[in-house]
């Protein structure tokens, strides 16, 4: 039985102390991961908007080569919520709370 390589256990004493609490970094960690993950679609969105043909006829279906491999190699790369964590631990993420004005 093949173990992906791409499972990491990760100690989340380690990322509670960073930010003094654990689900702070989570949370920074999640918002990080959802920025990539926007980036990353809009790009796709991008590239394939290329290929969209103003024919909407299920019978015309046909396979573009160019457009499999630009959707197979988004498909390759490393999942938005990983990507996060290892900036989170390599100290590249720059995260700051809000200043509250005096009332």
């Amino acid at each position: 039985m093949a173990i992906n390589p791409s499972i990491v256990t990760r100690d989340t004493d380690i990322m509670a102390v960073r930010t003094g609490n654990l689900y702070e970094a989570v949370s920074i960690v999640s918002t990080r991961a959802r920025q990539l993950a926007t980036k990353t679609k809009e790009e796709l969105n991008n590239k394939l908007a290329e290929f969209a043909s103003g024919v909407d006829n299920l019978e015309e279906v046909f396979e573009n080569r160019e457009q499999i491999e630009i959707s197979k190699y988004y498909e390759r790369q490393p999942k938005p919520a990983s990507v996060a964590l290892d900036e989170f631990f390599e100290d590249k993420l720059f995260y700051h709370y809000p200043v509250e004005e005096p009332q």
